[in-house]
């Protein structure tokens, strides 16, 4: 796990770090514009994609498990909210693994955005990219069926003096997994009523997803922890094959 906390990056928490972190009142949701900030102030900061990759990469971790990566909003054409997480992938090499990017996101504007930034994302023993909660979205991803490929690339990568990151959508397991069509119903409720309550910028995502843990009676929790295994899992086995090859 990897955090802010006592005016560091904190790489590997305590069972009582853990503990604060899980349930402190005040704690950051933290990304690379925030990092600085937070640490000078020793505040508690619970880190972003972009954040994490970049404490990644500070301490040379080279891969590391999420459940789901950020995204471009829902009409951004409009609000122009684009999740800093996509930029960071263009610029700090680390391999990401998670379900997708999360549900409550513009999924094929998210998929352009990154192509834009030459970002690859491959779809583990997929050719369809999953939707966080869902296994599959209505979007085609490159697919890519082993680990061993995974590693042998991100060192291609590394050779080519690229400086970008990789994106790993792990679809969740079948049988743990809420149907696309299902959870879109869920997000659409949800988002109506972030807009009556004119939420917005960081809050937005927080405030959607526990909505939506509402909205499907704990089953979206029980589904995020899930899919969270899942990518671990993988990022492991792919964090050996890269050690192999280093």
């Amino acid at each position: 796990t990897i955090c802010l906390m006592d005016g560091k990056i904190k790489i590997g928490l305590s069972e009582s770090e853990l503990e604060l972190l899980g349930t402190a009142d005040n704690v950051r949701k933290v990304s690379r514009r925030d990092m600085a900030t937070c640490l000078a102030e020793k505040g508690i900061g619970a880190t972003t994609v972009a954040a994490t990759m970049i404490a990644a990469n500070l301490a040379g971790i080279k891969v590391f498990a999420t459940g789901g990566i950020g995204g471009v909003h829902r009409f951004a054409e409009e609000s122009f909210d684009i999740s800093a997480d996509l930029i960071e992938f263009s610029r700090t090499p680390v391999i990401v693994v998670g379900a997708g990017v999360k549900a409550i996101l513009d999924i094929p504007k998210t998929l352009e955005y990154l192509e834009t930034y030459g970002v690859p994302v491959y779809g583990y023993q997929t050719d369809i990219f999953p939707a966080f909660y869902s296994v599959k979205s209505n979007c085609p991803v490159q697919k890519i069926d082993s680990v061993i490929e995974i590693a042998n690339i991100y060192w291609q990568t590394e050779n080519l003096g690229f400086s970008n990151g990789m994106i790993v959508a792990n679809p969740i397991p079948a049988e743990y997994e809420i149907p696309f069509d299902e959870m879109s119903k869920y997000i659409e409720t949800a988002l109506m009523e972030a807009e009556e309550k004119k939420i917005s910028g960081q809050a937005v995502t927080p405030f959607l997803l526990a909505k939506i843990v509402e909205l499907t009676d704990g089953k979206s929790l029980e589904t995020n922890i899930r899919l969270v295994e899942n990518n671990v899992r993988l990022a492991s086995k792919i964090a050996v094959e890269l050690n192999k090859l280093s």
